[in-house]
């Protein structure tokens, strides 16, 4: 009896399959975590994730998903050009969307490829894109694709003028635009969606939860209806999630507001006296988060919801983290990494210590020996011998060429091994260091390795040589520098809550945001923060410096003129906003990264980057190295280069 009620429970369920994070740069609002609460609360089992263009938050939303038990399906919404993605001009810059899920770990490294392939140069075009017949290569039977939101090429093709049936204010308007041979229209594009991903694996897309606020998507649901019932394609009830709650519908729109460098205000209006917007669908409705299964009862069939659970069945819970995915550093003479790394450390005793005078009294010779035993234990144990290897050999290369390395940053000085190989220069039993703040064995847990982490400080002009240097040593597809992500926080998340709002004068606006604390002025008091926030800490920690616009009241509440704009700004804290290339990381992989890591575009240049962040790749078992341009090493080289000329 228990069975069948639980069985029971879960076929009356839904799952979200199309769905977007902070990932979406200004327009998703919601963090992973977010999400996974949301799903949480709602008895979702299983949740999707499909950023537009991107993957990048893949990790952090499995991980998220992972804390609450609930199954991550990861997929991605594709930008698709209507023409060869390779023909750039304006009539193929307009793109239409499509959403893939990867069902099992084949499905996933599709999806790696395909999203690198959609920044390689010559598709890159305002977006990341391909042509369907382009992500059809991937599409081997390990991948799910459903049709589709408003603006995707199913919907459209049920209208003569797509734009002005979603900007229909009646379904009698809407029905005005249908196009006399919408149905073979529509047919024709759904039959090559079902040969490209097979039968099974194409699902016609029912997104009827805004059909209240838009007539157009009544239109289309029932079109799409009936081309599925009377051709035999499946159908699935989705929604298009851009944020957890109805009521975050609001920091949403700032979002947007943000990405167009509009404000609220103007946005609004130019709905209004023209009936279209960039983000009229999000202007007029509050539907785009995270639904209940009542709220998609009330507008879906319980076939199409059903369907949401088979699609969730059909995609397999695989993990996508992993060891390090070190390259084999080529030892002399077929030793072992670990057995090289001990001989250079003999040669480092011998060259470095002996000579020193340290190892003269048995005390102190014991203490080193100790400790060069103890580290080398931890290090093999971890097999971790090959990155000591790599990063040595990176900082031979700067010595080599008479350039000047840093002597050693931050815990990696505490590293005894460093010393004797020469990555450092600092001895660290001399002057009490504890290798332990370097390295941690205890953290490797439940089959995951945490690596070290040893900056390499090299001279600023000479940065670019030394990346060359590792692309040629290790291979150019196998070597790859790394994204970052900027975030709204603390000022910036402030000044655009008072700017998009239209709060207060530009004067006034830069004169209540400089009171804030810049992030990393007060970064230690924020990690010790439940839900880290400048604002909130500056309110706490500096009343008076914002007394006259926002203040804790005695119940913890904000009040004041602008309680209500800090309270937004305070919400969106730590959201996204726009995507960088890392100033140090470089990963160095075993596989070609295209195979193994998304790559995308940097947009300052030709060149792709691994598209996640550090801690992602880390966690995927890419391996980092920090490489640091400082302009220091420049001007001590200069020093060294002027003493020489005068000595001569």
């Amino acid at each position: 009896i228990i069975f069948f009620i639980i069985t029971f429970r879960d076929s009356l369920n839904w799952t979200p399959l199309h769905l977007h994070t902070h990932y979406s740069l200004l327009d998703g609002l919601s963090k992973p975590s977010q999400v996974a609460e949301r799903c949480s609360e709602l008895g979702f089992t299983s949740c999707a994730l499909t950023d537009h263009g991107t993957i990048s938050g893949a990790v952090s939303f499995t991980q998220a998903m992972k804390k609450k038990n609930i199954k991550p399906i990861l997929g991605c919404e594709f930008y698709l050009s209507q023409q060869d993605c390779t023909v750039k001009n304006e009539e193929n810059k307009k793109l239409s969307h499509l959403c893939v899920l990867a069902k099992n770990k084949k499905g996933w490294h599709n999806l790696i490829q395909a999203v690198s392939k959609s920044n390689d140069e010559e598709n890159y075009y305002y977006k990341p894109r391909l042509d369907l017949n382009t992500l059809g290569q991937f599409a081997d039977g390990n991948l799910i694709a459903f049709s589709g939101h408003l603006g995707s090429d199913l919907a459209n093709a049920i209208f003569i003028d797509a734009k002005s049936a979603y900007n229909a204010k009646t379904e009698e308007e809407a029905i005005r635009f249908t196009h006399p041979d919408w149905v073979d229209n529509v047919l024709f594009i759904a039959n090559k969606y079902r040969e490209i991903f097979g039968k099974e694996n194409f699902f016609i897309e029912i997104q009827a939860i805004d059909q209240d606020k838009s007539p157009a998507a009544t239109v289309v649901a029932k079109g799409l209806r009936y081309i599925a019932k009377k051709y035999k394609f499946q159908s699935v009830a989705t929604a298009d999630s851009h944020y957890p709650r109805r009521e975050d519908a609001e920091d949403q729109l700032l979002l947007l507001c943000s990405s167009m460098k509009t404000t609220l205000r103007k946005a609004k209006n130019r709905l209004k006296e023209t009936g279209d917007s960039a983000f009229s669908g999000f202007l007029n409705s509050n539907s785009f988060h995270i639904p209940t299964l009542e709220e998609m009862q009330a507008v879906n069939t319980a076939a199409e919801i059903d369907m949401a659970m088979q699609i969730s069945s059909m995609c397999e819970d695989y993990n996508i983290l992993g060891q390090p995915m070190l390259p084999k550093f080529k030892c002399p003479e077929e030793t072992s990494e670990d057995q090289y790394l001990r001989h250079l450390c003999r040669e480092g005793w011998k060259n470095r210590l002996e000579p020193s005078g340290k190892l003269n009294n048995k005390q102190s010779k014991d203490l080193y020996t100790e400790q060069i035993k103890k580290e080398l234990d931890v290090i093999s144990e971890a097999n971790l011998a090959g990155y000591f290897l790599i990063v040595r050999d990176i900082v031979n290369s700067v010595v080599e060429k008479n350039y000047i390395p840093g002597p050693g940053r931050g815990s990696a000085a505490g590293c005894l091994v460093s010393y004797l190989v020469g990555i450092t220069q600092v001895d660290p039993m001399e002057y009490g260091l504890i290798f332990e703040r370097f390295y941690n064995a205890g953290r490797n847990t439940g089959g995951h390795v945490s690596l070290p982490d040893i900056d390499i400080d090299v001279p600023a002009t000479k940065r670019d040589e030394t990346i060359d240097y590792i692309r040629s040593k290790y291979g150019n597809d196998r070597v790859g520098q790394m994204v970052t992500f900027g975030r709204l926080q603390g000022r910036s998340s402030l000044t655009e809550v008072l700017r998009i709002n239209e709060a207060c004068s530009y004067e006034e606006m830069k004169e209540i945001t400089k009171s804030l604390p810049h992030e990393h002025e007060v970064s230690d008091q924020l990690a010790e923060m439940d839900e880290p926030s400048v604002i909130q800490w500056t309110l706490m920690n500096q009343p008076e410096a914002l007394r006259d616009y926002c203040r804790l009241n005695d119940d913890g509440e904000l009040e004041g003129n602008l309680a209500n704009y800090f309270k937004q700004a305070m919400r969106i804290e730590g959201t996204f906003k726009s995507q960088g290339k890392h100033a140090a990381g470089v990963v160095i992989s075993s596989h070609k990264l295209d195979d193994v890591c998304p790559m995308v575009r940097d947009k300052r240049s030709s060149d792709k980057i691994a598209g996640m962040e550090m801690n992602d790749l880390e966690s995927m078992g890419h391996v980092k190295f920090d490489i640091l341009g400082i302009s220091l090493m420049d001007k001590l080289m200069g020093i060294r280069d002027q003493l020489e000329r005068e000595d001569v």
